[in-house]
């Protein structure tokens, strides 16, 4: 079945869910990276969001948006923090897909206090973006990033300017932890009011490998079991009105889609206990 689209904030696109996460497309073959489109396409993903950062990601779906004109919502992201880096890295973007225009640029990973005033000061990062939207090479803004600290960050960002959308981590774990619980709801809270869309990511994290051989694309070790899986995904769409972003691993990616177009309930936490027990999850950001 097709995975269900909601309005992403105020931008009038309806995206999936599940919005595709294009670091899975960094270090892979572009016959790798087609295999998965086709992935993509039998779940009705139409979403993409890739990084300058992500390797050969943006000139793995060039060919993606060429067959398909308008079938994705287009975003990425730079983590230029002066407005001439980050500007340079956007024309770069454009360039390695393709394309004119896309539909969100994001600043990327934006956690440091020293670079998050960097990127959000005259002439920094946001002020490329502003200029770049008047000149038609992006439609919106947003920010994303990683860590314990990073619902906070956000919530301050959007103080500091008013962003089209918000990206960060949402996992069971991770919302054990007091503090990032406080400020990731009272973040969600004020995107709701401000319609500015949220994003999760790392929804399918087991635990951080600590020597073991990483046996996955990601820097953290997903989740590999379909029962586990889909209890962790059904877990994150319980949220209403937040988006969530796929894992960085193609292989994996099938079995988080395919629960993802089975979600009919929210995972209670219990079931996410059980899985905590069984698969010893562990807390990635400390």
């Amino acid at each position: 079945m097709p995975i269900p689209t909601l309005d992403f904030g105020r931008t009038g696109h309806k995206s999936t869910r599940v919005v595709f996460g294009g670091a899975a497309l960094g270090s892979v073959s572009q016959d790798t990276a087609d295999r998965t489109l086709e992935v993509l396409l039998r779940y009705g993903v139409n979403h993409i969001d890739v990084a300058a950062g992500y390797g050969e990601a943006e000139v793995r779906i060039r060919p993606w948006l060429r067959e398909h004109p308008g079938r994705f919502f287009l975003a990425t992201k730079t983590d230029g923090r002066t407005a001439e880096a980050a500007r340079e890295q956007l024309h770069r973007s454009l360039d390695r897909m393709g394309v004119d225009h896309v539909d969100l640029w994001q600043l990327h990973s934006l956690a440091d206090p020293i670079e998050w005033d960097t990127a959000l000061s005259p002439g920094g990062a946001l002020e490329a973006a502003a200029e770049a939207r008047e000149q038609g090479l992006l439609r919106w803004i947003g920010v994303t990033g990683h860590g314990v600290q990073i619902a906070a960050g956000h919530r301050r960002s959007l103080e500091r300017f008013d962003f089209d959308s918000v990206l960060l981590p949402y996992n069971y774990p991770t919302m054990q932890l007091p503090y990032y619980a406080e400020n990731f709801n009272a973040l969600v809270e004020t995107c709701g009011e401000r319609r500015v869309a949220v994003q999760t990511i790392k929804s399918m994290a087991l635990r951080p490998w600590l020597g073991r051989p990483h046996t996955r694309s990601t820097w953290y070790e997903p989740l590999d079991a379909q029962g586990d899986i889909d209890i962790a995904v059904w877990w994150a769409l319980g949220r209403p009105g937040i988006f969530v972003n796929s894992l960085g691993d193609v292989d994996v990616l099938p079995k988080m889609l395919d629960a993802a177009s089975r979600f009919e309930r929210p995972a209670e936490d219990a079931e996410m206990k059980a899985v905590v027990e069984r698969s010893r999850l562990e807390p990635i950001f400390v």
